[in-house]
């Protein structure tokens, strides 16, 4: 599985670099703040919403410490989707929150 770590994310993030982010927390975690830009899109759905997302593009998966998001990317890495998950989740996240 490949992995990213939230510095590098954010480094992204600051130059400007197009960076596709799926947030897999709860609807409750998500109202204590989201990486902006990200886009929410519950564990749970994700199965039901998967064809939402493009297999061409690249996605960093990330939920609150890294658990869930590397359940959500290895299923959409079965699918044929381009993920990354990234280490720690939101609980290693510094940057900033919308």
């Amino acid at each position: 599985m490949e992995t990213i770590m939230s510095n590098e994310v954010q480094r992204r993030l600051s130059v400007g670099e197009q960076v596709n982010i799926i947030d897999v927390r709860e609807a409750a975690e998500v109202r204590n703040g989201k990486i902006p830009t990200s886009i929410h899109i519950p564990l749970g759905l994700l199965e039901f919403r998967m064809n939402e997302l493009e297999k061409k593009k690249e996605y960093i998966v990330v939920c609150q410490s890294g658990g869930r998001s590397s359940r959500a990317v290895k299923f959409l890495d079965y699918h044929g989707y381009h993920v990354i998950n990234m280490e720690g989740g939101m609980l290693a996240w510094e940057g900033e929150v919308e």
